[in-house]
């Protein structure tokens, strides 16, 4: 182990670069499905309600494995559960190589990698930034968040590069690689918590106590769930983040280069596109972690909803001329995900630190149920209207919707949380 006691809560902030870094991969793992719907059509001849079943299966199962990585965090530890998640999704990538039927692709591309990236998602970074950071949460959280973000700005344009040639197989194998390659970082980097290397929580007090664990594993997800939907604070963060994923990696993340695609925009000019919206969602999105820490959580939902959804209902409308795409990306980057540190920051005052990250992994599967519904619904809205416009127009609709319903979150946190 290469932990150093010397270094106190300042180990913290290594914490976060690996976890940083974990997310980095498994976003870059999600968001490659967005650059095979192409080549795999061409390839093998699928047609795109096949290709954007598998990326539903994979974007649902990241959402619902969720809950149970957090509770698997409490039990086996973080360390143990990173490697697992990482281990699984360069086995799906890799073995995706000798796929040949569009049954295989579900299985590696949507089961296994969507099991494996689960492990390796947002839940992840509410884990560790509730139990290495007493302070500064929100900009904690708000930094991790974004490295999905920054998974998209370094990825997306290489792997859009790769498949130029109509080939699929080079971005399966970087995918592989990459997530076969932090295996070994997170095995000689990551403790399981302060206590582990003799260290307190970043800006804890010395006085304070440490907080408690429970082993219970997975009948801790079930049992946690049970109690948050008892409370309608849970409904309502799960309806709004239903929202959050159907329209950001369901419908953008999945089928903008697509969308571009039949707009005669290449494959590579899109995932510029969506690479630029990942730049300014790593400025957004911690934005949002620091704002958090300040301001009304309910009042930024009802900001980053509201405007996503009027951002997508005046896509169609640019007529993807370069001037209006590139105000859309930067517009729509600053609020890709920007609402993940309010909702976690919701979900710590209506339920406890304790239960905060199992409940968020739950509410995440919201999200991940939103965006299958987009990855497959827009797929089959285009291969039946021969069109997306259809898609984006509802996805904005929802997004307003989900805007009014952040306002019904209460100020006050009730008895569950205690």
């Amino acid at each position: 182990m290469l932990h150093r006691r010397a270094t106190g809560q300042r180990y913290a902030f290594i914490v976060i670069a690996v976890t940083f870094l974990a997310l980095l991969v498994a976003a870059a793992l999600r968001s490659a499905p967005s650059v095979l719907i192409l080549p795999l059509e061409a390839h093998f001849g699928w047609d795109r309600a096949t290709i954007s079943f598998a990326a539903a299966v994979g974007i649902f199962l990241y959402g619902l494995t969720g809950p149970f990585a957090a509770a698997l965090m409490q039990s086996i530890g973080i360390r143990r559960t990173m490697i697992g998640g990482l281990a699984l999704m360069a086995a799906s990538s890799l073995a995706s190589l000798w796929m040949t039927e569009s049954w295989h692709y579900v299985l590696s591309w949507g089961v296994i990698s969507g099991v494996g990236s689960g492990a390796i998602a947002p839940v992840l970074g509410a884990t560790v930034v509730n139990r290495w950071f007493a302070t500064r949460r929100g900009l904690m959280i708000g930094l991790l968040t974004a490295s999905t973000a920054t998974g998209s700005l370094i990825f997306l344009p290489a792997m859009a590069w790769l498949t130029r040639n109509g080939a699929w197989t080079p971005v399966a194998l970087a995918v592989g690689l990459a997530a076969a390659a932090l295996i070994p970082v997170v095995w000689l980097l990551m403790p399981d918590g302060p206590a582990a290397i003799g260290a307190r929580r970043y800006g804890e007090s010395p006085d304070a106590l440490p907080p408690a664990e429970n082993r219970r594993g997975a009948m801790l997800a079930i049992t946690t769930l049970a109690e948050g939907m008892r409370s309608p604070a849970f409904w309502l963060l799960f309806g709004t983040f239903f929202v959050c994923g159907l329209t950001t990696n369901g419908l953008v993340g999945t089928h903008l280069i697509a969308y571009c695609g039949d707009n005669g925009i290449s494959p590579v000019q899109a995932a510029g596109l969506l690479s630029l919206m990942g730049l300014f969602d790593l400025i957004g999105t911690t934005a949002s972690g620091w704002l958090t820490d300040r301001y009304d959580p309910r009042k930024l939902l009802f900001v980053y909803y509201a405007l996503r959804g009027l951002s997508l209902m005046a896509l169609p409308a640019i007529d993807f001329q370069p001037t209006g795409l590139l105000l859309f990306a930067v517009f729509y980057g600053l609020d890709w995900i920007a609402t993940v540190p309010p909702t976690m920051a919701l979900a710590n005052r209506h339920f406890g630190e304790a239960k905060a990250p199992i409940i968020f992994g739950w509410v995440m599967t919201g999200h991940q149920i939103g965006a299958a519904v987009a990855a497959f619904g827009a797929g089959l809205i285009r291969e039946q209207t021969g069109s997306y416009l259809l898609a984006f127009v509802i996805a904005g609709a929802f997004g307003v919707l989900a805007a009014f319903a952040a306002m019904g979150l209460g100020r006050k946190a009730p008895a569950l949380a205690h």
